[in-house]
């Protein structure tokens, strides 16, 4: 893949980018405050959402009138929105999971190229994303926006950026306002719930028209660029491919396209869900990632020699996907409904293989010129959060490369067919992940007890629930 321009503003000790500045006249992104002020007042806006991912990539943040967005307000949220559950709980603390003794403020900084309208409020409203610092602006190494720029500045301090594309699988469900009640297709215009097996179904897309209008109309005034979208699968499953890129703007892109969508979908009186295993015999959902390497100054891919042929970089990288991926499984697949889509003969990867142009192989690599050589990483369910799925898949490559591991040889038929190579469940993933040394190097060692603290707390939530299978198969038989 070639590199795409972007107007992020870098993170810091990471190099300016050599690219025009947003103007306040773009659909997204200005250069700075003044900027930001010429913005807000011609678009009319009268309230700001300044929101930042949790470990979930959940949105948090805080609303408020343009005007004080623009005077210099200082914004904070607490240490603990990243210490707390998918389900709002806090875990017990272990010796790796700490709490911050006074739960002291941690300070928001609007991301100024990420500003953009909320195009589905009735009342005039943009919003911005936020990095995350401490009371004396240094930046807090456990928060998912800042684990990824952790990870391209190792890439930058070898002259080098990664270009990603992922590519987002979801479903539409009916509205369902009872979780003892499985999930069901919605109604499309034809008045009849759509069945599966239809990929690529062109009329499958046509059954919900006016809401992929809405999510083109909503992702258009925001300045986000969708390649293409497909119908899955699944009965309703829907795929979004972006447009390749730098890491974190395509990791700020998923993360408003999942709030897009979801958005464009209650406007229809439906849900759109990113949960990978949403029905029972039905694919899950993914969210495949696509991946090269160019070195900064010449924009060459690493991927490829001069002569066009596979660099050493290439199959390095391969190898650093295969040794460190299933450690890193827990930040591509974070929750126990994750493990339900890594299941033989769902189409689905469950193994350590890669390939040329196989997707029976968790890392396949697609027919394309020099140029444009990649590593698709086929592992990563569309629940997980986009900025740590990002950081674990490239940390694997880059750690591959800077060990000079070799990859397995490339797998010619179906992989799918023998043992499962993979954590098959999320307790044993996140051991996984806390045992390797080398994670440590690359992701922190405070990112990583808490983060194994937060999923194993989360565990232990699910835990407490009694599923219907147990009271199906258990209450008379045992």
């Amino acid at each position: 893949m070639s590199p795409k321009k972007t107007t992020l503003k870098p993170a810091k000790n990471v190099p300016a980018s050599k690219n025009r500045p947003p103007d306040p006249g773009s659909l997204r992104g200005v250069a700075n405050w003044k900027e930001a002020a010429q913005f807000l007042r011609a678009r009319g806006i009268e309230d700001i959402e300044c929101i930042t991912p949790d470990l979930a990539g959940v949105p948090r943040g805080k609303m408020m009138p343009s005007s004080k967005f623009t005077s210099n307000t200082s914004l904070a949220l607490p240490s603990a929105i990243y210490r707390h559950t998918i389900s709002g709980e806090y875990p017990e603390e272990t010796e790796s999971f700490r709490y911050e003794p006074r739960d002291s403020d941690l300070k928001l900084v609007p991301d100024l190229s990420t500003l953009s309208v909320v195009p589905w409020e009735t009342d005039p409203t943009a919003q911005v994303i936020c990095d995350i610092v401490t009371a004396d602006g240094e930046e807090v190494s456990y928060t998912p926006r800042n684990v990824l720029k952790r990870i391209m500045k190792l890439y930058h301090d070898r002259g080098w950026k990664p270009i990603v594309a992922p590519e987002i699988e979801f479903y539409l469900v009916a509205k369902n306002d009872d979780p003892d009640y499985p999930l069901h297709p919605p109604k499309g215009r034809s008045g009849r719930s759509i069945l599966g097996g239809q990929g690529y179904s062109i009329a499958g897309i046509n059954e919900f028209d006016e809401l992929i209008d809405d999510i083109y109309h909503f992702s258009e005034k925001q300045g986000l660029e969708i390649d293409t979208l497909i119908h899955e699968e699944g009965p309703a499953q829907l795929e979004i491919n972006l447009r390749h890129g730098n890491p974190i703007e395509l990791a700020d892109q998923v993360f408003l396209f999942k709030r897009t969508i979801r958005e464009a979908a209650m406007k229809h009186n439906i849900y759109a869900t990113f949960m990978a295993k949403p029905m029972q015999g039905q694919p899950g959902s993914a969210m495949h990632i696509h991946q090269s390497v160019v070195n900064e100054e010449t924009g060459k891919n690493v991927f490829s020699n001069p002569d066009g042929s596979p660099s050493r970089e290439f199959f390095h990288f391969i190898g650093g996907m295969q040794k460190y991926v299933p450690s890193a499984l827990s930040m591509l697949a974070p929750y126990v409904n994750s493990y339900r889509r890594l299941t033989p003969d769902m189409s689905c990867p469950v193994n350590n293989a890669w390939g040329y142009d196989n997707r029976t192989t968790a890392f396949r690599v697609p027919v394309s010129d020099p140029q444009a050589r990649r590593v698709e990483n086929r592992l990563p369910s569309s629940d997980a959060n986009p900025y740590l799925a990002l950081a674990a898949s490239l940390a694997s490559g880059l750690l591959g490369i800077m060990k000079e591991i070799e990859p397995t040889a490339p797998t010619e038929d179906a992989a799918n067919e023998g043992s499962i190579e993979l954590p098959r469940g999320l307790l044993e993933a996140v051991a996984l992940m806390e045992d390797e040394p080398a994670f440590e190097e690359v992701f922190g060692k405070e990112f990583i007890g808490l983060y194994a603290g937060v999923k194993r707390g989360e565990f232990e939530t699910f835990m407490q629930v009694i599923s219907p299978w147990e009271r199906e198969f258990l209450l008379l038989n045992v």
